[in-house]
Order: structure tokens, then sequence, then C-alpha cells
């Protein structure tokens, strides 16, 4: 299964290794990354493969959502179809 994570918030050193941290640690893969800076406002959008992940969906969520916290992020993921689903025009 493949899904989007976005992280938003304040940007300072270590947001990127600190998700792709937790992400290599539950034997998640980033297929893509894109990541911006607006003034000091950092976002990511990350493509991420699941299927060699042994937790489930919502453990993977709540770990994001942890570690959102502990960085001062919002670090949220949707599953790929249901993002599509959400984004077509």
């Amino acid at each position: 299964m493949r899904a989007i994570i976005t992280v938003t918030g304040k940007d300072r050193p270590g947001i990127i290794a600190g998700v792709c941290v937790l992400l290599s640690e539950s034997n998640i893969n980033i297929l893509d990354i894109s990541q911006t800076v607006m003034q000091d406002f950092f976002t990511m959008t990350m493509l991420i493969d699941l299927s060699g992940c042994e937790k489930s969906f919502a453990d993977v969520s709540d770990s994001l959502d942890a570690k959102g916290k502990e960085m001062g992020l919002i670090i949220r993921i949707q599953r790929e179809d249901i993002f599509d689903r959400m984004h077509r025009i």
C-alpha cells in the first residue's frame, strides 16, 4: 500500500531527518519527497510504500502524530487512493 505524508510547521534543522528515521525504523520506503520553506514555514509531502511495514496503518499514523507533537509539527498520513479521490478535479 502507498500513502501520502504531509508535514507542516515552523522551519528548523532536523525535520526531514526526524521523519525519515521514524519511517526507516518501521521499514517504510520513501518513493518521492518534495519540500519547501516559505519564509519561516516548512512544508513537505512524501509518497511512501508501506508494503514492508508490519505495523498497522493506524499505528503508523499514531507514531507520526506523536513525532509531530514532539517536534512542534503537524504530520498527517493518508492512503494514496483516498488522497487521489479527494484531489480530483
